[in-house]
């Protein structure tokens, strides 16, 4: 049975230009730099797998950069709730010096629900992520922002601007929660529809860990072959 796609693996250009300049979809260069992105977690065993793989994986330093061998540099948007429930993942995420983002503390589709009640969950988010980042010593005070299912209200983007939120969207998806899709095909859409300056999203969740397991590893080594580098938001 083919495998069923129910939207672009590329965000579209339209897409891009119909929301308001300040949703970032992509981080133009003229390198070949790369931005990975993980959303849902923390999550036993799928986050932990994922921080190991990125730590054991090496790259070239950057231009601006002392470090000639480095591990491959992510950003995770958690859910509240989750670093709740397993804030030893989370720490191991801070301490790997990754990037964190907010995605909101219970997963809410934004189209479904009022602007105060997202506004609050948003904060309730950041303020358990800020409480074990202090215990570590570290202060999250750069807030990257990623609405979960990509839907998000103008209203309650823009009160997060307000807040000082980015707004990170994305523009490769990568289909690795999707069921009918199989681990091969996911590996080869994104291979197939990445440019540079794309902001790839992945989930670290159990119903994604299967094509994750088998995509990102592979996608990684493409990459890295073809002369890219991956950077961090």
């Amino acid at each position: 049975m083919k495998s069923f796609i129910p939207l672009p693996i590329r965000i579209p250009q339209l897409v891009k230009w119909w929301y308001p300049k300040w949703y970032i979809w992509d981080m133009p260069k003229k390198e070949k730099v790369l931005y990975l992105s993980f959303d849902d977690g923390p999550i036993p065993e799928v986050t932990e797998w994922v921080l190991d793989t990125l730590l054991s994986t090496r790259q070239a330093g950057s231009r601006n950069s002392a470090t000639l061998d480095s591990p491959i540099p992510a950003t995770f948007f958690c859910i509240g709730d989750n670093v709740r429930k397993h804030p030893k993942i989370f720490k191991k995420i801070i301490s790997s010096n990754h990037a964190i983002g907010n995605h909101t503390y219970n997963h809410l589709k934004g189209w479904q629900t009022a602007k105060a009640t997202y506004i609050e969950n948003t904060q309730l988010c950041e303020k358990e992520m800020s409480k074990i980042a202090e215990k570590e010593g570290k202060k999250l005070n750069f807030p990257l922002f990623r609405p979960p299912y990509g839907k998000i209200k103008r209203n309650q983007a823009k009160a997060l601007r307000k807040l000082g939120y980015t707004l990170i969207m994305y523009r490769i998806v990568a289909y690795d929660w999707d069921e009918n899709t199989s681990p091969k095909q996911c590996l080869e859409n994104i291979i197939k529809n990445t440019r540079s300056g794309d902001i790839i999203v992945f989930h670290d969740s159990v119903k994604a860990y299967k094509n994750l397991k088998y995509t990102l590893p592979r996608a990684i080594d493409y990459f890295l072959k073809n002369g890219y580098r991956f950077e961090k938001l």
